[in-house]
C-alpha cells in the first residue's frame, strides 16, 4: 500500500470535495427551491475534480517519480486514482443522500413528475439511491480513465533526444 499512498491521499481530498460540493449545492436551495439548475450547476463540480487529478499525478511525479515520470507511469497513477474514487463513490452517495440532502429523491421526483418528464413510476425508478450509486460508478469510472489519459499527456516528463 505504500506505493499507492499518494493516491489514498489524494482520494480523500476528493472525496472530501465532492461533499462540500453536494453541502454548498442543497445550501444554495439546488436540492428543493432551484432543483430546475441543479443539473446545470452540478457539471461544475469536473473543474475542482480535473484540478484534484492534475494534483495528485504531478505530487506522484515529484515524490514518488522525483520528477521524471512516463505516460504509462502517470496514466497507471491516474488509474489507482480513479479505482479508489470508485470504490469510495457510493460511502459518498450514501453520505450525500441520508445525511446532506435526505429530500433530494423525493423533491426530484415530485419536480419531474409536475413538470410532466416523467411518469411517478419513471421517476422513482430513475432517482433512487441504488440508481445513483450504480451511475456515480460508472461515470466515476469513466470521466475517471478520460481524465487521467489527457491529464497524463501533459504530465509526462519530456525526454531529449541525443
Amino acid at each position: 500500500m505504500e506505493k499507492y499512498k499518494i493516491e489514498i491521499k489524494w482520494v480523500f481530498i476528493f472525496a472530501a470535495m465532492y461533499l462540500l460540493w453536494m453541502t454548498m449545492e442543497k445550501l444554495a436551495g439546488l436540492h428543493d427551491k432551484h432543483l430546475e439548475q441543479q443539473q446545470l450547476v452540478s457539471m461544475f463540480v469536473l473543474i475542482p475534480a480535473i484540478l484534484i487529478y492534475v494534483l495528485a499525478i504531478r505530487d506522484k511525479k515529484k515524490n514518488y517519480y522525483a520528477g521524471n515520470i512516463t505516460y504509462k507511469q502517470s496514466f497507471m497513477s491516474g488509474l489507482v486514482l480513479t479505482l479508489f474514487v470508485v470504490l469510495l463513490s457510493p460511502i459518498n452517495q450514501l453520505i450525500t443522500s441520508y445525511i446532506i440532502t435526505p429530500d433530494y429523491f423525493a423533491n426530484v421526483i415530485a419536480h419531474t413528475v409536475k413538470s410532466g418528464m416523467f411518469t411517478r413510476e419513471q421517476a422513482e425508478a430513475q432517482f433512487n439511491i441504488k440508481s445513483y450509486i450504480i451511475t456515480s460508478i460508472v461515470a466515476g469510472f469513466l470521466t475517471g480513465l478520460a481524465f487521467t489519459a489527457i491529464i497524463s499527456i501533459f504530465t509526462k516528463s519530456k525526454t531529449r533526444l541525443a
